[in-house]
């Protein structure tokens, strides 16, 4: 059955009821002036009018409507007929031929808007052709018809449309009065969710923060060859199960489509090697092969090797997951090549469970799996495909899927990458060379972990480092020292980092702040700006971007 709002369920039984009372007048009016055969079928009308009231109170929404429309205009053609030009009661028709727009969805019920507008202009036009014969020959009087029945029609017409006006005036108020109370409870609902990200942000990025840091510094105190590699591993694992987070905390922002890439000359064969080795302990354990093929002649390329990256991890994890015999494959072949451009085809197939042709497209949708089963047995978000299929969209290319159940799945999507050269390559990975002199950073940061990993890696390019371990011994050290720059961790006890550089501001308006913050809510970037800080570095923080930030801080 279809639904219909309570609104249009109270519009339409009022303006039946009300009906009800002008086929009454008319009825008592027909007496007066003894048509008996337009009294009796006035009456009749009145039964229409409360069968269409009745109708309507049970939610039966069309026949309601149709039984008023067609009385409403058939009577009104009767009673013209009896009355004359004279009476004008054709005028009444303006307010129905406005009436199936009111009373109809143009969107879904387009056929009845257009028939019942038709209609009322069909009886008009009937009514003038046959100079006012249609359903009766003898006529009121034209003196009565002028002087009494033509006001009582004018008076209608504008009592109907006055009163269709004001009423659905209310109808509306109360309507967006209960739009903006439900407007207000999303906020309320909105809020507390992002409270309850930015929450978990904080959390489990204050511990990643320290994973990444830790192997950043491992890296830097001269490993033997033999723990470089594991280094590395374990620097890429951070970052991938930061990634792993943001696949929960940023995908609203995917779902938007301002996913913003951020290229830079990569090798492909470097970052993808990384990937088989961060996954091949877990197909080991599950007795898979994992299978790595990539053609020998890839140029660098420019490309965000962080969303890549997602989107390799994204159908690599899944293709483990669901194939518990076999192999897991990824291939990363080079299609086309000119001078400045190059076609790669990227594959990830496995010989797991595969899915059901009719769940190829349902898959991609957000929290979706392809079966419940699926879920019970391998558990999952339903996040990581759609997640794959934004970024891949983003890249201007399109994700498509081969799969049979029982057989495995083939997931595959060609991109479009612009050549970097050698000379690229080489500045982007080129340590930078910091001329810090002993500048004095003040670190403030609760977190104990933070405070060992951040000034290991601040001291080791030539800064001083003084540590607050909440905002208000932070407002106090500032007040008794000098300092170059101002590291400040937002979620503090005793004092948060925005009430922090606040008070700071009302007695140094030069020195420069920035927010060490585990959210990615733009409201907590408005509230950092608002606060007076310089900047934001986002934890966990990539340890050369953290050092540039100073820097640039310092020099402007």
């Amino acid at each position: 059955m279809e639904t219909f709002s309570k609104r249009r369920v109270r519009l339409v039984f009022t303006l039946t009821f009300v009906n009800i009372g002008f086929a009454i007048l008319c009825t008592i009016v027909s007496h007066y002036y003894d048509f008996i055969w337009l009294r009796n079928y006035n009456a009749i009308n009145i039964f229409a009018y409360v069968l269409a009231s009745y109708l309507a109170i049970q939610k039966k929404l069309l026949p309601a409507r149709i039984i008023y429309l067609l009385t409403s205009n058939i009577g009104l053609a009767v009673i013209s007929s009896f009355v004359g030009k004279s009476g004008s009661v054709e005028f009444v028709y303006l307010f129905n031929i406005g009436l199936p727009f009111i009373l109809f969805s143009f969107r879904r019920e387009r056929v009845y808007v257009i028939l019942f507008t038709l209609l009322p202009l069909f009886l008009w036009a009937l009514l003038f052709i046959t100079d006012f014969n249609l359903f009766a020959t003898k006529k009121l009087n034209p003196i009565t018809a002028r002087e009494v029945i033509y006001p009582m029609a004018i008076a209608s017409s504008i009592s109907l449309v006055l009163f269709q006006l004001v009423y659905f005036c209310i109808l509306n108020a109360k309507y967006y009065e209960k739009i903006h109370q439900k407007k207000l409870e999303a906020i309320e609902a909105s809020n507390a969710k992002s409270q309850f990200l930015s929450t978990m942000s904080h959390e489990i990025r204050t511990p990643l923060n320290a994973v990444i840091g830790l192997s950043h510094i491992l890296g830097d105190n001269n490993p033997r060859k033999d723990q470089i590699e594991n280094i590395n591993a374990l620097n890429y694992s951070g970052k991938i199960l930061l990634n792993l987070l943001n696949n929960v905390l940023d995908f609203s922002k995917m779902q938007s489509t301002t996913i913003e890439l951020d290229e830079v000359p990569t090798d492909i064969s470097i970052a993808t090697k990384q990937i088989k080795k961060i996954h091949e302990a877990t197909c080991l354990k599950k007795g898979v092969k994992m299978n790595l093929y990539i053609d020998d002649n890839i140029p660098i390329v420019w490309l965000d090797i962080v969303r890549f990256n997602q989107v390799i991890n994204n159908l690599v994890t899944n293709a483990i997951k669901f194939t518990d015999k076999g192999s897991v494959t990824l291939k990363i072949k080079k299609q086309q090549e000119t001078k400045t451009h190059i076609k790669l085809l990227t594959e990830v197939i496995d010989t797991g469970i595969g899915i059901p042709k009719d769940k190829h497209e349902a898959i991609w949708q957000a929290f979706t799996q392809a079966s419940s089963t699926t879920n019970r047995l391998y558990g999952g978000t339903g996040l990581g495909l759609p997640i794959v299929k934004s970024i891949i969209e983003t890249m201007k290319s399109d994700i498509k899927i081969d799969s049979e159940v029982g057989k495995g799945s083939r997931f595959y999507f060609t991109i479009n990458l612009k050549i970097a050269s050698d000379k690229e390559m080489h500045k982007t990975i080129e340590k930078r060379d910091y001329k810090f002199n002993k500048n004095k950073v003040l670190m403030v940061e609760d977190n104990l972990i933070n405070v060992m990993v951040g000034k290991q890696i601040l001291e080791k390019e030539n800064l001083i480092v003084d540590v607050a371990n909440d905002g208000l011994q932070a407002v106090n050290m500032v007040t008794e020292n000098t300092y170059d720059i101002i590291l400040m961790d937002i979620q503090m006890p005793i004092m948060d980092g925005y009430t922090a550089a606040l008070e700071i501001r009302k007695f140094n308006s030069k020195i420069p702040i920035l927010a060490l913050s585990a959210s990615v809510f733009m409201e907590v970037k408005d509230k950092i700006n608002a606060s007076g800080m310089n900047g934001f570095i986002f934890k966990p923080f990539d340890p050369d971007d953290l050092l540039t930030q100073i820097e640039n801080a310092i020099k402007n």
